[in-house]
């Protein structure tokens, strides 16, 4: 069985990331004693954690950067330097990646894959690295790799998170904020928390394990991707990448994130028709159960809206005829004239919006498809260079080039893993046929999205009708209290 099916059915992830940050009543010298299964008191709040009865902790390990304090190689020491250098009660302290390991490897081959992992992908990028090796003997090994979130100084003091970096023009020039000062924004001094590192530290772990993998001579792989996608309402998003998520955060927008904003408005749509629709379905229902005697005469409630939503001023005069032209051709046009063939018709606008919205994710969840598999043949094609030019090394630099260029060697792997297991699924590799289909799915999107917003102004004309009911009942309760013999 292959071990990303093993995951799946034990409903976990194969890589999860998190911070550890103290708003959320978490401290790193805490998780470091746990995950160790160590003895460490917190100098930041004097508070002892002692975890040192706690069982399944097979190997416990710091690495750290050339630079970093040799003292730092003591667990108490690094995690209370944390501690102390970040000292606000909203801190961020570390973070946390926890990775699942093949319990087909043996306790050495799992130690040296997670060692190589975290050197080469946290260590030789300046963080500072506690990892703990956890089984309990249930065949589900983990691994708990905790870093430090702070870069290290050449002479080993702790640098800054952020910095101040101020706005420019398109001609790289300052941009006054009319207040005597340049308008800028904070700016991390690393790269440490693009979001897109994520995706890049999982495709590492899937690459690093298969290679372990496949010294060893198991059949066993495992693939970095998720199990997608939560949710059948809701059309998801893009993933940005680095790149985009930078951009946008400094105001410049990109395709990526014009395609996010758009979805978000789609899903916005989506819930609001879907609001209205369910409020008038349960008014007119009520209205048509009601006996013929009791019923609201829809002749009488457009009448009563006329009567009702008058105005002084010109423009309010303006917007209430053309309400009340909206109604008159609502009714007309659909041949309403009961409210129980008004329900019927609200029942049907419910099925359509079902119909709408059905097509609508569809499109978006293959247009996501096909997106992410023009990316990953761009990404094939932006690395190839680099792996062709690995083949080209000596066998003495061949490590040295590997460390220097992992990253785009892990971004081609996983394209080049990708677009293979798309090739056995019997899939082509045809990226002009991809955007086309792209394409062809946005219009037919585009046409459903009209469709759905038309429906949108057909149920605004309907509860301008119940709002006319409410208020006439309204008027017959104030009536019927008024007329009450005082006791």
């Amino acid at each position: 069985m292959a071990y990303e099916n093993i995951c799946k059915q034990r409903n976990q992830k194969i890589v999860s990331c998190s911070i550890i940050k103290r708003s959320a009543g978490r401290s790193a010298v805490a998780a470091a004693a746990y995950r160790s299964g160590a003895k460490l008191t917190n100098e930041w709040d004097g508070m002892t954690h002692d975890y040192t009865r706690k069982g399944g902790i097979i190997h416990a390990e710091i690495m750290l950067p050339a630079h970093a304090p040799p003292e730092f190689a003591d667990r108490s020491i690094l995690w209370n330097s944390v501690e102390q250098i970040d000292k606000a009660r909203d801190s961020q302290l570390a973070r946390e990646i926890e990775a699942a390991l093949p319990r087909e490897l043996s306790g050495e081959q799992q130690l040296a894959l997670v060692r190589a992992y975290v050197k080469d992908n946290f260590v030789d990028k300046g963080m500072c690295a506690d990892f703990a090796i956890h089984d309990k003997g249930t065949g589900n090994p983990r691994v708990h790799i905790m870093l430090t979130l702070r870069p290290l100084k050449e002479n080993g003091q702790w640098g800054a998170k952020c910095r101040k970096a101020y706005d420019l023009d398109e001609n790289g020039q300052r941009i006054p904020d009319g207040k005597g000062g340049w308008k800028n924004h904070r700016e991390d001094t690393t790269d440490w928390n693009d979001k897109g590192n994520v995706e890049i530290w999982r495709a590492a772990w899937a690459a690093y394990t298969n290679r372990v993998l496949e010294s060893a001579g198991r059949p066993e792989r495992i693939d970095h991707r998720s199990y997608k996608r939560q949710g059948i309402d809701k059309i998801p998003s893009v993933h940005l990448g680095p790149a985009a998520s930078q951009m946008e955060k400094r105001g410049i927008r990109t395709d990526k994130g014009e395609v996010n904003r758009q979805i978000a408005a789609d899903n916005k749509l989506l819930k609001e028709i879907k609001a209205r629709i369910t409020r008038l379905y349960r008014w007119s229902k009520a209205e048509a159960e009601k006996p013929q005697t009791q019923q609201s005469s829809l002749t009488a409630l457009w009448e009563a809206q006329q009567q009702l939503n008058t105005s002084r001023t010109r423009t309010g005069k303006i917007r209430a005829l053309q309400e009340s032209a909206a109604l008159f051709s609502f009714l007309q046009a659909n041949g309403i004239q009961s409210m129980q063939q008004l329900h019927e018709k609200i029942a049907d606008m419910n099925s359509r919006y079902y119909d709408l919205w059905g097509k609508i994710v569809k499109a978006e969840r293959r247009i996501a498809t096909l997106t992410e598999r023009g990316e990953m043949w761009e990404q094939y094609n932006q690395y190839k260079s680099i792996h062709k030019q690995l083949a080209k090394v000596k066998p003495e630099k061949r490590e040295q080039f590997e460390q220097r260029h992992s990253r785009e060697l892990i971004l081609y792997d996983a394209a080049v893993r990708y677009l293979n297991d798309l090739k056995d699924s019997g899939e082509g590799i045809t990226p002009k046929a991809w955007q086309r289909e792209i394409d062809q799915l946005a219009a037919g999107k585009q046409t459903d999205t009209l469709a759905m917003k038309s429906m949108r102004e057909e149920l605004k004309a309907v509860e301008r009708l119940r709002k006319t009911a409410e208020q006439l009942s309204r008027q017959e309760r104030d009536k019927s209290h008024d007329r009450e013999p005082e006791r």
